[in-house]
Formats: structure tokens, C-alpha cells, sequence
């Protein structure tokens, strides 16, 4: 059958343009057909004398797996061919650049970095809510698109939770490219979604200093090393880094899961606020550990490194991003304690939450005066200021709190928008003020933002109201008509 595929070659009504790609495990051709207008491609695997069985084992998993994937993140499906007659897989054509090109220009500024490594959180955060787990992020497999997103590419060795795992069957466990591989992975495990975290602390590492954390290794035991190896810290390679950009870094590449990030949705909130990083001693290493300090963590690697036992979207789900908006224009206002006792028993129920507390102010003065109540620094200071004595009371640890002051004609369009922007899972907020008109309600701030956000919404009443509390489940595209809190 490959001896037919030559450009112009028909299968199955798409005809094949130039081959684009020829690698170990397939080629990929440029394809049309008369009915699909969109740019294509076509991968068919290699198969047949002297080719690895791998190669029809990766296919059958992204054939399986592409279709219920679904997002601004990942190709689009189109058809796919069956192993008894012609296998192949033709997806969209995504425009853009691969992560890898990018790296072979050169070194990239802090402010693209930051901006490439939240796109690449971001489609993992989606990819995880989707039951699957990509388990080959590398360079090579993001594309860049013009406007800045992330795509994610060759899934032939990923993970789906609803799907039968072709690889673990087959006891390939440590399937993937050597420099980016988990250390869960080295041990079988499959199914945890913090081992993309792992591989996205290795891309960033990588953009950051053009080296890799634990080099190319020649050996199954040279993979091992890093169930309990140090790396160096990226401001050795470069001291260009700053200090909360290896605090990141270094976190994904934690060799116990459990000390890295919960969630690619926090990855993406810290690198979209670095101010907001919580730092430890991570972030102003300057050398590996010492000797006994190797030792110890070599030690401890030897310990149970049980499988997750939860799906995908649920593990990420207990990581939370919660926004809750606070009124700092109005700092006495009744709803105040009731949003703030809330927020707590909210917090209560997850261990690994990221709290981001916003509020919405209008523009500064035209003219600024003398003191620091008459100029825009100084007002939002002050708000800020207002912002930690409210949360103050919950004590909560630097690394869960995020602290927000929004300049914005519109409070439920600057909250909408923050929370598009960084994955928030539920948001609260205050009700309108007690009214005795009928429409206060579809006036207000929290009609709005329950009418057209993305995710779920706890409005909250102060005691005496009826109904104290009441959450929504938002979806997008609700009519309501915006106003006044």
C-alpha cells in the first residue's frame, strides 16, 4: 500500500499533495477533497518489513483518541482509515510554528517565555479536562498560532481515561521522548495528568536557558536519575532568570508529583502574574544540591509512587481556581462579611485551591494631585490595601492567594474577562443591595456575570435576605442586561 503514496494518489476520496513529513513512524502528506474546503494533512503509519509495531500501536491510540477531543487546543478531526484496508488519520492543517522552530531562532525575552509557556499551560488544562493526558510534550509537538495559542499535536502516545490504553496493554510503559519524560512514567504509571507538568517544566527550562534539566540520557538508567536528580537551577545556565520564573520552573520538575503544581491552570495564572508567585528557597538556587542532599532525595525516591486512582478531570478539579469579587469602593459594605464567610467554607472543601481576589475600580484622575489619595498609584494601593485586610481573616499561605486590582469602565465585562483568561472554576460575588424595585436583580453586576460566565456562579446574600446564598450554573451566551452593582 505505501508504494501508492505519491502525490496525487487518491484514498478514499482525498487526494495527496506534497509529503511534508517523513519520520520513523510515518509520513504525512498535504490532502484535499472536494467536499473539505479547510487545508489538511493525511499520517499514515509505517508498516510491514523491518518497521517497529509501535508504529501501528501509536496510530490506533490517536485514531481512537483525536475524535473526543474537542477545543481551541488540539487539531481537528476528519477522518480516519482502518488498519484492514488503508491506515491513515486526516486532521486540520494548523497554521502556525512549531515550538521547536522557535527554539532554533534563538534565545526568547522573559515577556515570551511567559507568554508561550501559558499558551502551552493552557491547552494542557484543556486537554486534562478532557480525560486525556498528552504524555509527549516536547518542542516539537506545539504548534504556536499566529494569534498566540497553543496546539497540541501527535497524541500516538497519549492517554485517554474513557479509551482502553493500547500502550500500557502492550507494556510499553515508558513510551516517550527520553529528555521529557516523567519520572511516573519511568515507573509504568500512565495516568496521572501532572506528568505533562513534568514535560512542560522541561520546555520551559529549555526555552529559558537552550539546555535541557537532565540532558539527552543514553541508558534506561541515565532516564532513571531523574526519579531523584537535582537539575541545575536555569539562573546557573542563565542570569537572565528571574527569581519567580525558576520558582515555577523548578516546581514542575519536582520528582514527587505531589510537590509540583496540582493543576496547568496555576501554572498558567503564575505566569500570567509573576508578581503574584509565592517564592521558597526554589527560586534562589544557585548550584544542585549538595552530596548528602542527593543522597536523601535518592533515598526517598525509593518510596510508593501509587497510580492516581481518580480520573483526569476530576484530579484537576480538586485544584480549584476560585475568583471572588470584592467590593473595595464600598468597604463597609453589609455583604462584605457574608462574601468573606463564604469564601471560606468555599476554600474549606480542597486543599490545593488558588485564590484570586478582584476588585474593579474606575479610571484615575485626569489630573493627578499632591498627595497619594489623588493619584492613580495611590488609589490603587489603596484598594490593594483593602483587598488583604478583607482576606486577611482566612489565613491563607502566600502560594494560594492572588490579590487583583482591575481598572475598567465595566465590572462584570473586567470580571468575565478575568476569568476566561485564567481557568477560574467558580466565582463568587455579592447580590445586589436589598431594592424595592423588581428588575434590581437584572440590573446588576452578578446577573451579568451569571448569565455569561463560563463557569459556575455563587451569589451571595447578606443574613436577613431571603435566601442567603445561591449558586448558578452559567453558560455562554445567556442573555441579561448589564448595569450597576
Amino acid at each position: 500500500m505505501q508504494e501508492r503514496l505519491t502525490p496525487g494518489a487518491e484514498i478514499d476520496g482525498f487526494r495527496l499533495g506534497e509529503c511534508i513529513h517523513s519520520g520513523a513512524q510515518g509520513l504525512i502528506f498535504q490532502v484535499t477533497r472536494p467536499d473539505r474546503p479547510l487545508p489538511m494533512i493525511m499520517k499514515v503509519p509505517r508498516f510491514g518489513h523491518g518497521e517497529s509495531a509501535e508504529n501501528l500501536i501509536s496510530f490506533e491510540t490517536e485514531a481512537n483518541i483525536l475524535p473526543a477531543l474537542s477545543g481551541a487546543h488540539v487539531p481537528r478531526f476528519i477522518a480516519a482509515g482502518t488498519l484492514e484496508t488503508t491506515p491513515y488519520l486526516v486532521t486540520e492543517w494548523v497554521e502556525g510554528e512549531s515550538l521547536e522552530a522557535v527554539l532554533k531562532r534563538g534565545s526568547l525575552r522573559a515577556d515570551q517565555i511567559q507568554s508561550v509557556g501559558a499558551a502551552l499551560a493552557d491547552a494542557l488544562h484543556s486537554l486534562h479536562r478532557q480525560n486525556a493526558i498528552h504524555l509527549d510534550i516536547k518542542p516539537d509537538n506545539v504548534i504556536i498560532k499566529p494569534n498566540g495559542k497553543a496546539v497540541l499535536i501527535d497524541f500516538g502516545l497519549a492517554h485517554h481515561a474513557r479509551y482502553p490504553d493500547l500502550l500500557a496493554q502492550e507494556q510499553r510503559f515508558a513510551a516517550g521522548s527520553a529528555p521529557y519524560i516523567s519520572p511516573e512514567q519511568m515507573l509504568g504509571t500512565r495516568s496521572d495528568p501532572r506528568s505533562d507538568i513534568f514535560s512542560l517544566g522541561v520546555v520551559l527550562y529549555e526555552l529559558v536557558t537552550g539546555e535541557l534539566p537532565f540532558v539527552i540520557p543514553r541508558s534506561m538508567a541515565g532516564m532513571r536519575d531523574r526519579l531523584w536528580m537535582d537539575p541545575v537551577p536555569p539562573s546557573a545556565h542563565s542570569i537572565e532568570t528571574t527569581p519567580w520564573l525558576q520558582e515555577i520552573i523548578l516546581r514542575c520538575l519536582e520528582p514527587n508529583a505531589a510537590a509540583r503544581y496540582q493543576s496547568a491552570a496555576h501554572i498558567a495564572f503564575d505566569l500570567r502574574h509573576p508578581h503574584q508567585v509565592a517564592l521558597t528557597e526554589r527560586s534562589t538556587k544557585s548550584a544542585q544540591a549538595g552530596f548528602f542532599s542527593q543522597v536523601r532525595r535518592w533515598w526517598l525516591a525509593r518510596g510508593d509512587r501509587s497510580p492516581p486512582r481518580r480520573l483526569p478531570n476530576v484530579q484537576v478539579s480538586t485544584a480549584p481556581v476560585i475568583m471572588v469579587a470584592v467590593d473595595t469602593t464600598h468597604p463597609h459594605d453589609e455583604r462584605l462579611p457574608a462574601l468573606q464567610r463564604v469564601t471560606g467554607q468555599v476554600l474549606s472543601l480542597s486543599a490545593e485551591f488558588r485564590l484570586a481576589c478582584v476588585s474593579v475600580i474606575g479610571a484615575g484622575p485626569m489630573v493627578e494631585g499632591k498627595g497619594d489619595a489623588a493619584t492613580a498609584s495611590g488609589i490603587h494601593r489603596e484598594h490593594l490595601v483593602r483587598l488583604r485586610h478583607w482576606v486577611a481573616p482566612l489565613n491563607l499561605p502566600p502560594h494560594r492567594l492572588a490579590l487583583h486590582v482591575v481598572v475598567a469602565a465595566s465590572p462584570a465585562d473586567a470580571l468575565l474577562e478575568f476569568s476566561r483568561q485564567n481557568h477560574v472554576d467558580l466565582i463568587l460575588l455579592g447580590a445586589p443591595r436589598p431594592s424595592q424595585h423588581a428588575l434590581a436583580w437584572w440590573r446588576s453586576v452578578a446577573s451579568t456575570v451569571t448569565a455569561h460566565a463560563h463557569c459556575s456562579v455563587h451569589v451571595v446574600r447578606v443574613p436577613g435576605e431571603p435566601d442567603e446564598t445561591e449558586t448558578a450554573d452559567a453558560s455562554p451566551g445567556a442573555a441579561a442586561e448589564g448595569g450597576r452593582p
